[in-house]
């Protein structure tokens, strides 16, 4: 069964290992931007973002961990619900080719953001639904994305995301990133999912 997937997986002895993003830094363009949600375990975030937008701007697409007060937190930490982060995705992205509020629209499409502290059979704090953005514009827009998905997209629920500012990124431990890119047919979310709903108005 995939959630036992999940549940039996290996917990490494590591912290939080590098996958050299300062040389990964050199290529990206000097107008590219971040952006941070959590929607969830982050295994299926990532690769859905990456699915959906490689190519289309996307620049670099990192699991990790952020919104908490534990430094340097593993994953095993994460997991107790003690460390308050959550399970993250921060891209980077072209804002010429691909703009932060096409990413959130997708954001909202891809999990169910009224289910508090839930996604799926995935409950704790650590999947709760987050944006958490990198400036006063990403502020201002993530809170108008929000508004209009609760009026156009999930009028039947409440939409609970926190909206708050990226604090201090923690980058998740090396077999995380690409999860199921390197791991085909393991455990996937089934809240994740990308809904028909029609463009925001």
């Amino acid at each position: 069964m995939p959630f036992l997937n999940r549940l039996l997986r290996p917990f490494t002895t590591s912290t939080h290992l590098s996958l050299n993003p300062e040389a990964a830094a050199q290529n990206f363009p000097p107008n590219a931007q971040k952006c941070t949600v959590a929607a969830g375990c982050f295994w299926g975030v990532e690769h859905l973002f990456r699915k959906h937008f490689d190519g289309k701007g996307l620049l670099d697409a990192r699991v990790g961990y952020i919104g908490g007060d534990s430094k340097n937190p593993s994953y095993r930490a994460v997991c107790s619900g003690r460390t308050g982060h959550a399970e993250s995705l921060q891209m980077t992205f072209d804002p010429a080719q691909l703009s932060y509020g096409t990413l959130l629209q997708f954001f909202y499409k891809m999990h169910d953001p009224t289910t508090k502290n839930r996604q799926g059979m995935d409950s704790g704090t650590q999947y709760r639904s987050a944006i958490f953005y990198h400036n006063e514009e990403q502020e201002k827009e993530a809170r108008d994305v929000t508004e209009k998905a609760q009026k156009q997209w999930w009028k039947s629920g409440t939409i609970s995301t926190e909206i708050l500012p990226a604090g201090e990124w923690w980058d998740a431990e090396t077999y995380h990133q690409l999860y199921l890119e390197n791991n085909p047919g393991g455990y996937e979310c089934p809240a994740h999912y990308v809904r028909s709903f029609p463009p925001l108005s």
